[in-house]
C-alpha cells in the first residue's frame, strides 16, 4: 500500500536520512568505541547512552526508509483534478460564522504542520473538502462544535 507525500515531504525525509546516515550514525559509533575504550561496561554509563541513542538512530533509518520506499510522491503541479480538491491541492477556505479566511495545503501525515497551514490527508477538514469544488460548503466537527467553511478556491501549486 502506498502513501501519498508530496515532493516537499519526500525531501525533508530524505534529508533527514541522509543526515542520520552520515552524520548521527558515524558519531554515535565513535561514541560507543570511546566508551568502551574506558573499561567496564557493566557501570559505564556513557556506552548505555549511546547504546540507546544508537538504537533510536537505527530505528529511524528503518522507518524513514520504509516510508520513502512506499511513499507515492504527488506533484501537486502536474494535477488534473479539474478544480476538485485533492491530496496536495492547496484549499482557501472562509469561516461561514465569522468571515474569516484560511488557506490550507492537503499534505501526507508525516508533513503535517499546522503553522505551516499544512493538515493532514487524515485530519477532520482535510476528509470534509476531498472531493469538494470552489463554491462548495463543508462542514467540519471541530473540538468546539460544527463548523462551516466555503471553498473559495482550489489551487495545484
Amino acid at each position: 500500500m502506498s502513501t501519498p507525500i508530496t515532493p516537499y515531504g519526500a525531501n525533508l525525509l530524505k534529508e533527514e536520512l541522509h543526515r542520520l546516515k552520515t552524520k548521527e550514525r558515524p558519531w554515535v559509533i565513535n561514541a560507543i568505541a570511546e566508551a568502551r575504550a574506558q573499561g567496564d561496561l557493566s557501570e559505564n554509563a556513557d556506552y548505555d547512552a549511546a547504546k540507546e541513542k544508537q538504537s533510536f538512530i537505527e530505528g529511524r533509518i528503518a522507518d524513514l526508509e520504509g516510508k520513502l520506499g512506499t511513499s507515492q510522491i504527488i506533484d501537486p503541479t502536474t494535477l488534473e483534478a479539474e478544480g476538485r480538491v485533492v491530496f496536495a491541492s492547496t484549499v482557501d477556505l472562509e469561516d461561514l460564522e465569522n468571515g474569516e479566511k484560511v488557506t490550507y495545503q492537503i499534505v501526507g501525515i508525516d508533513e503535517a504542520d499546522l503553522k505551516e497551514k499544512k493538515v493532514s490527508i487524515t485530519s477532520p477538514i482535510a476528509r470534509a473538502m476531498i472531493g469538494k469544488y470552489a463554491g462548495d460548503i463543508v462542514a467540519v466537527e471541530a473540538p468546539a462544535g460544527l463548523r462551516e467553511y466555503e471553498i473559495l478556491q482550489v489551487r495545484y501549486i
